[in-house]
């Protein structure tokens, strides 16, 4: 495997960061600092007056990046004070204004790109190419939810109770605030493209970015306010989830969270008591399958992408790879091979293909996984290691064979940049054992015969399944609902649920002309019977 040369990209020494000590000849590791004014003048988006902050520290070298204010119980109050005030304008706001301002905001984020490549890569440490999908991801989002809101959000019009005397109106109205809690692996696409379709549909937000990744969702809420919304209707709060995560559910009318299955267990205890709704995209083990007839190359090309993408801290990554017989030694040979030639990095340059895990806790949980399996008899075909060298929480990207089930990394969630490969021979046990487990949220499958695949693919308990491609084909055409089944999650995110998601559906009946109660002199006999005459007539002529 490769090691990058840092490097820097365009854009630097003309935005918010300037150069930090490095010399390039002895530490192959960047070092980068943020200008003070230009953190400032995010910070002051965040809702806190408790006096205190945390320092927030770049996985690319552990060099301080910022400090961020922390926000009480008290603070999280305020937000949804003002949040609401701005709501009550903002559902007045006509769908087409509404929409003006999401376009403004895709424009924006393309504008924008050098700086938000920056922050995402310092913050969180990814690949700058990784990061770039966020972005695109996100104008993707915004671009999407400003062309069909209309649509998704306009009254429909449904069959009355009898036909042109009774109409039906079906509306979509906004819930009020939503509370947003976010992780640090995506933290632009996951802390502002959940909350895009919920300012679509006319609500305010309160978020509650991840502690590490906070600066990459307030240049996000920067650029919210140039695209003209109103300044109070998204807020910001600081803090660990266990202090603001209750507080947030107790003034929600609807929650959003992305993280662990054993987080978004409590959040649903919590939001089920207060009888408000809440989506969770929660933990996966997801698998990949290459049948006996999928093109090889572009499997393993796949393979790689899918395992390594964000060094494997992605929700969608696949952790198990299970192949068939007659291709297993032609794909792990090709496999093996395009892993090695990767390039590894931990700095700003687009040629990085791989950067380092966020936190010291995420190398403990990886090293642990693999060192647990090659102790028990596993065998890491490539990798295998931790590379201070590189990074503080560096770890290479690791193919394991011989995987077994008293092995940790067997069933339990990796997130890092660790693959388990499984020989099958028919397609029936490959798809029973890409359902064992409790999770279900991404799954792939490679073959040549795309109207076999899918088939199969109905067979696989996961909310999204991509044919021929690692994840992007389900996550990056944000039409499609994106989500987890079984313990990966609930509700879906993108598409038209993305949005209704964040509305209440609102039946409105006229009636007209003809009463629901006897009429013209009819007793209460003869007026059932002619309804139950009416009944009759409407079921012969076909009538729902």
């Amino acid at each position: 495997m490769n090691a990058s040369n840092p490097g820097h990209p365009e854009g630097v020494g003309g935005g918010p960061l300037v150069d930090g000590p490095h010399d390039p000849e002895h530490d192959p590791r960047a070092s980068y600092v943020l200008e003070p004014e230009y953190v400032a003048s995010l910070t002051e988006r965040v809702v806190a007056t408790t006096g205190t902050t945390v320092q927030v520290t770049s996985p690319l070298d552990g060099a301080p990046l910022a400090h961020i204010p922390q926000s009480s119980a008290d603070d999280v109050a305020e937000a949804y004070r003002r949040a609401r005030i701005a709501q009550a304008a903002w559902a007045r706001t006509p769908v087409a204004e509404r929409a003006a301002k999401l376009l403004r905001l895709h424009d924006l984020l393309l504008d924008r790109m050098p700086e938000l490549l920056d922050i995402i890569t310092l913050e969180n440490g990814k690949a700058r190419k990784h990061a770039f999908d966020e972005v695109a991801h996100t104008a993707l989002t915004a671009r999407y939810y400003a062309r069909t809101g209309a649509q998704h959000l306009a009254t429909e019009r449904r069959g009355g109770l009898f036909p042109v005397f009774t109409r039906i109106d079906v509306n979509h109205v906004p819930k009020g605030v939503v509370g947003i809690i976010s992780p640090w692996n995506y933290p632009l696409t996951m802390a502002i493209s959940d909350g895009i379709p919920a300012l679509m549909a006319g609500n305010a937000v309160v978020a509650k970015p991840d502690a590490q990744t906070m600066l990459t969702a307030l240049v996000a809420v920067k650029l919210l306010d140039e695209a003209g919304f109103p300044r109070d209707l998204w807020q910001v709060v600081a803090g660990p989830g266990r202090e603001l995560g209750g507080p947030m559910i107790e003034r929600s009318d609807y929650i959003c969270f992305t993280g662990s299955t054993a987080t978004g267990k409590l959040i649903a205890q919590q939001c089920a008591e207060r009888l408000i709704g809440c989506s969770l995209e929660l933990g996966g083990k997801n698998p990949l399958l290459v049948l006996r007839d999928a093109d090889v190359e572009k499997a393993a090309e796949g393979a790689v992408r899918a395992s390594f993408s964000n060094a494997g801290q992605l929700c969608v990554s696949a952790e198990r790879i299970f192949v068939a017989d007659q291709v297993y030694d032609r794909f792990v040979e090709r496999f093996v091979a395009r892993t090695e030639a990767m390039s590894l990095g931990a700095s700003l340059d687009w040629e990085v293909d791989m950067g380092p895990l966020i936190t010291a806790e995420q190398l403990e949980t990886v090293t642990n996984h693999v060192d647990d399996a090659v102790g028990k008899g596993a065998r890491a075909l490539t990798g295998g290691s931790p590379r201070p060298d590189l990074a503080p929480y560096f770890f290479e990207p690791t193919i394991l064979e011989g995987v077994t089930p008293e092995m940790a990394c067997f069933g339990d969630e990796t997130f890092g940049p660790v693959v388990s490969l499984y020989r099958f021979h028919d397609e029936s046990d490959a798809v029973a054992r890409a359902n064992d487990g409790e999770y279900g949220l991404n799954a792939a499958i490679y073959s040549r015969d795309g109207e076999r695949a899918r088939a199969i693919a109905r067979q696989v308990k996961c909310g999204t399944v991509n044919i021929n491609e690692a994840f992007g084909a389900t996550f990056g055409s944000v039409a499609a609902p994106m989500g987890g089944m079984r313990a990966s999650g609930m509700g879906r995110r993108q598409g038209v649920e993305g949005i209704h998601r964040y509305t209440e559906t609102q039946s409105v009946g006229t009636q007209r002309v003809l009463r629901l109660s006897p009429q013209f002199g009819l007793s209460a006999e003869r007026h059932a019977k002619v309804q139950t005459l009416g009944l009759r007539l409407l079921n012969k002529l076909g009538r729902a």
